[in-house]
């Protein structure tokens, strides 16, 4: 098969048609793994979960790793714009021919056990990070955690980044039912990090598994590991940490500072295990996170004059600190337009919400087929009292956006990681 053939074939892909090719329970993940004869052994790896920020840590924890001489794996979803971007070694992307030769292997037990397009590429990241003899691979958890194809790893360290609502018909309609199931991660004895507490009750939850699995616990917002943040005018960060002393953070919008936090304490975890990382390591890591691993779409600025930024948060928790970015960044300028789009298998309500009422608006549906049309998005934001123009492209609600903007305006692009993929090509900065 060619490589287009062959992402054809493991189509109905999880970007095309979301939520409803999620196949729950590890029974498929396991026949494979045992097929495979287990390759994500021959490595130490990291699991990390969480509603948001989990690209964010894995991506610093990665480039650190990284930066301190050790060979590293790093898979993490969905991709932006080709599907090798989810499996990298080293900030390298699988190559497609691995990726077409890994399906042609295993296209028997594909067609017996019918795996899901996720538990598919979970055993082909675990298979080639062994291929590539890794020192330590990163997991990013796809869905939850409990029943997610990577929970049938042993990692070394497992970190859950904060809890917010999403994916609520599989993971449950309140915070403490999410939590519990992002909490299926915890293994015996194994130490876990938790980014952000929430609130008391879902802190119990996760020191209620925590006492179960007899594992170490460390809340990030409890540890001493930040002694200040503050914002840049660009906005990045400057960091003053209590163990590597001053250091400046590339990543920018609020929610940097709670992963700085969540990624220092699990450096602290780290130590224990006697792996080496040194001070530059970690400077040079947050300062040049997106040249060492690829990452985009974080509050990521794309063009000046207008200024333009795509983000892919795409829950109410993302939202919510989105808002605060953008509020604050739109005081310096003339007009906010907002170019947004959003996926079908969604609660957007929530999110419409608390959407600035003073933004011009540009909707739009992501060229998937899990998109939501761009007659209902607007339909419904009417409801809230977002008023614009509809597309029925991205391309097309960006060169309308760009013609209507004046150079002291703001444009920000989001609502879907789907929507800044589209979006990011359309630049020349990509």
């Amino acid at each position: 098969m060619t490589y287009k053939e062959t992402l054809n074939y493991l189509a109905p892909a999880f970007q095309q048609v979301g939520d409803g090719a999620y196949k729950s329970g590890l029974e498929r993940s396991i026949a494979l793994d045992n097929l495979m004869r287990h390759p994500h052994r021959d490595y130490r790896t990291i699991h990390v979960a969480g509603t948001n920020g989990k690209g964010s840590v894995s991506h610093l924890l990665a480039a650190i790793l990284r930066n301190a001489k050790y060979s590293v794996g790093l898979y993490t979803s969905p991709h932006m714009v080709d599907f090798c971007e989810r499996i990298r070694v080293n900030g390298k992307k699988i190559s497609k021919r691995y990726v077409v030769d890994f399906v042609e292997r295993y296209i028997p037990f594909i067609e017996k056990h019918k795996p899901s397009f996720f538990e598919i590429t979970t055993g082909l990241a675990f298979e080639y990070f062994h291929h590539k003899k890794v020192d330590f691979a990163i997991i990013e958890v796809g869905l939850g955690g409990r029943l997610d194809s990577t929970n049938i790893i042993e990692p070394i360290l497992s970190i859950i980044t904060n809890i917010s609502h999403d994916h609520t018909q599989y993971l449950g309609n309140t915070l403490t039912q999410i939590a519990g199931e992002k909490a299926g991660i915890i293994k015996p004895y194994i130490p876990v990090v938790i980014g952000e507490i929430g609130s008391e009750e879902i802190k119990d939850v996760f020191m209620e598994k925590a006492k179960m699995m007899n594992s170490p616990v460390y809340f990030a917002e409890e540890e001493d590991v930040l002694v200040s943040a503050r914002k840049s005018k660009n906005g990045e960060w400057e960091f003053l940490s209590v163990d590597y002393g001053q250091f400046h953070g590339e990543l920018k919008g609020l929610v940097q500072k709670q992963n700085a936090r969540t990624v220092l304490t699990a450096l602290r975890v780290l130590e224990k295990f006697r792996v080496n990382i040194s001070h530059d390591a970690v400077k040079n890591a947050f300062e040049h996170v997106t040249k060492l691993t690829g990452l985009t779409g974080r509050w990521q600025t794309i063009q000046q004059d207008p200024l333009i930024i795509c983000d892919t948060g795409h829950n109410v928790g993302a939202w919510k600190s989105l808002m605060i970015d953008l509020q604050k960044e739109a005081k310096k300028h003339q007009t906010l337009r907002i170019i947004v789009g959003m996926v079908s298998d969604k609660d957007i309500d929530p999110i419409l919400t608390i959407m600035p009422k003073d933004a011009v608006y540009y909707f739009t549906q992501a060229s998937i087929n899990r998109a939501l049309p761009v007659v209902q998005l607007s339909e419904k934001a009417g409801l809230y009292h977002l008023i614009g123009k509809s597309y029925v492209t991205v391309s097309e609600a960006v060169k309308d956006a760009i013609k209507d903007s004046h150079p002291k305006d703001m444009l920000f692009i989001g609502g879907s990681t789907f929507v800044v993929a589209d979006a990011l090509p359309l630049f020349s900065t990509n």
